[in-house]
């Protein structure tokens, strides 16, 4: 019999995965190391990721942050809002994310988003789908909302998961908001934000998205919060970090581009070269541009 050589037993027309990575070349991220950079004024770098490929990609590109978005039912499956994803939805591309980083050197550090109706009804229905995504591979979750999360998010963290908080424009909500609109405009509405954010701190968040928020609120709330990581979208850049859905990075919304978007595609010549960009760009601070950017 004709011995078969080892690799063509793996082998595939279909080459969209790199083959698994030598020892990695950087320390895999952790709740220790994220506040380290926090501390030392490092920016982090975030993006969405939806399948195995492209947070392998994102991996190598230096991403310290990946996030399962529920903006995939809008981006991947066409939907008009992130309202109609469902948690088997977020439980299978959490599941591809995870392999695809394991393929890779494996260090990002992964958050799964809770969709909507899966965390409002009661803090025991919230630790029973943050209990999925943890076993499809996230090291953290992500919920909306202040105030009444407040206790859900402690009910969380005490049962050893950590939670990533989302402040400002919360687009599960977004009907309740009147629309995709920029929030803490007034100083009553920037001073809630502020309080909630606290709050939220206070009950164990360690990350905090800010999105479609006036960046000298999300500056002041970032240099009031001590052990919370913000994550701005549309808020300047007086943030902890920065995060971009990854088809509006590359230039691939099929809409109109919202104003805190810019096309790393754009003479990067590669989708990792893309990515390298960002990450480049977050850490220097180029971007996002106050004036360009932000409200």
């Amino acid at each position: 019999m004709t011995e078969v050589n080892a690799a063509a037993l793996h082998a595939t027309p279909y080459g969209t995965l790199p083959p698994a990575s030598p020892m990695p070349s950087r320390k895999p991220m952790s709740l220790p190391r994220l506040q380290e950079m926090r501390l030392r004024g490092e920016k982090i770098a975030v993006i969405t990721a939806y399948d195995a490929t492209f947070a392998a990609v994102a991996d190598a590109a230096g991403i310290e942050c990946i996030l399962v978005g529920d903006s995939l039912g809008m981006v991947c499956q066409g939907l008009a809002s992130t309202v109609g994803v469902t948690l088997e939805t977020m439980r299978h591309h959490t599941e591809c994310v995870a392999r695809g980083l394991r393929r890779a050197q494996g260090t990002a550090w992964l958050i799964g988003d809770l969709p909507f109706g899966t965390y409002q009804e009661s803090k025991e229905q919230a630790f029973r789908n943050a209990a999925v995504l943890m076993a499809a591979g996230a090291h953290m979750v992500k919920l909306e909302g202040g105030g009444w999360t407040t206790e859900t998010v402690r009910f969380l963290v005490e049962r050893g998961i950590p939670v990533c908080a989302h402040l400002g424009l919360t687009p599960q909500t977004v009907h309740a908001l009147g629309g995709y609109r920029v929030q803490g405009k007034t100083q009553a509405s920037a001073e809630l934000l502020k309080k909630q954010a606290h709050e939220l701190q206070d009950a164990g968040a360690t990350m905090l998205v800010l999105e479609m928020v006036p960046h000298d609120v999300a500056s002041a709330i970032t240099a009031e919060l001590l052990q919370c990581a913000t994550i701005g979208i549309g808020a300047g850049n007086g943030t902890a970090g920065q995060v971009l859905v990854l088809h509006d990075m590359l230039g691939l919304n099929l809409g109109k581009m919202p104003k805190f978007v810019r096309n790393f595609m754009h003479d990067a010549g590669s989708i990792r070269g893309a990515m390298e960009n960002y990450v480049a760009a977050v850490k220097n601070g180029s971007f996002p541009d106050n004036a360009v950017h932000a409200w």
